[in-house]
């Protein structure tokens, strides 16, 4: 079976609003947010982008992902109508479906340009390195509907930003651009609008030359160190450099180095 058939037997016949492929040459699997003009993100589309990011999460033949948009905005945000209609069963899932990109264990790029708002927001949120284009536009809307951001929102960007700066964005409803985002943090570049595809390029091959065992060492030790205290950080740090001392990679890396030459990794 195929990369794409693999990717195909496990997501349902119909997507929601977005498309999902894979580029076995480059070790890439994308998630397309594909419903022009806008690309607001659907109730259904939250539970089928879950699915999606599993799905290239456990395919061999992804190294990265990258989620991106088709058209001049990433997302404009959720669809308004269906928080009324939702079963609260089924809102309470929401951030959980939304935190797919966090719990991947491969890096997962956003790449974003124009509108960024509520969901898309928070999606992007919960992916490791956000690239931001120059007409970038971010914020969490919700206090115009007098509620609040619901799928991880305010408490992602609280341990990213800080409180005063996530007061702003979340209870004044303020949008912030490329380039602030960048400047606080939330986006690892901010790039001219022609070259946000590029930039995305550069990213997933750079992160493709590391070792795959490594990098999700890496990812889970940071996210599981976000909330530890800084005995615990360090002892978790040092039983995941202990774990990977024995690896096949880290013996490559090491002869590679002594001999000059570029390392292949295996992943084990």
């Amino acid at each position: 079976m195929s990369d794409i058939s693999r990717l195909l037997a496990v997501l349902p016949r119909e997507l929601d609003g977005f498309r999902a492929e894979i580029d076995a040459a480059r070790e890439r699997g994308d998630v397309i947010l594909e419903r022009p003009p806008l690309n607001v993100i659907s109730m259904q589309q939250r539970e089928q982008l879950r699915v999606a990011f599993e799905a290239l999460d456990a395919d061999p033949a992804v190294r990265v992902i990258v989620l991106r948009a088709t058209g001049e905005h990433f997302s404009s945000g959720g669809e308004i109508r269906g928080f009324l209609d939702a079963a609260p069963e089924h809102v309470s899932r929401l951030a959980w479906n939304i935190a797919a990109p966090a719990r991947c264990t491969k890096p997962v790029i956003a790449a974003a340009r124009g509108y960024c708002f509520g969901v898309g927001f928070e999606l992007s949120l919960a992916c490791d390195f956000r690239i931001a284009s120059e007409t970038g536009l971010y914020a969490l809307p919700e206090q115009r509907l007098a509620q609040i951001p619901g799928s991880g929102g305010a408490a992602r960007l609280q341990k990213m930003i800080g409180i005063s700066r996530t007061k702003e964005i979340v209870m004044r409803s303020r949008r912030i651009t490329g380039h602030e985002a960048c400047d606080w943090g939330l986006a690892a570049e901010c790039v001219p609008d022609g070259e946000l595809e590029v930039a995305t390029d550069a990213l997933v091959d750079e992160l493709r030359d590391f070792a795959p065992l490594a990098q999700r060492t890496a990812k889970k030790l940071l996210n599981d160190m976000e909330d530890a205290p800084l005995s615990l950080a360090i002892e978790l740090e040092g039983q995941c450099y202990g774990m990977l001392r024995s690896s096949e990679d880290f013996r490559e890396g090491v002869e590679a180095f002594a001999a000059k030459r570029k390392p292949t990794f295996r992943g084990s």
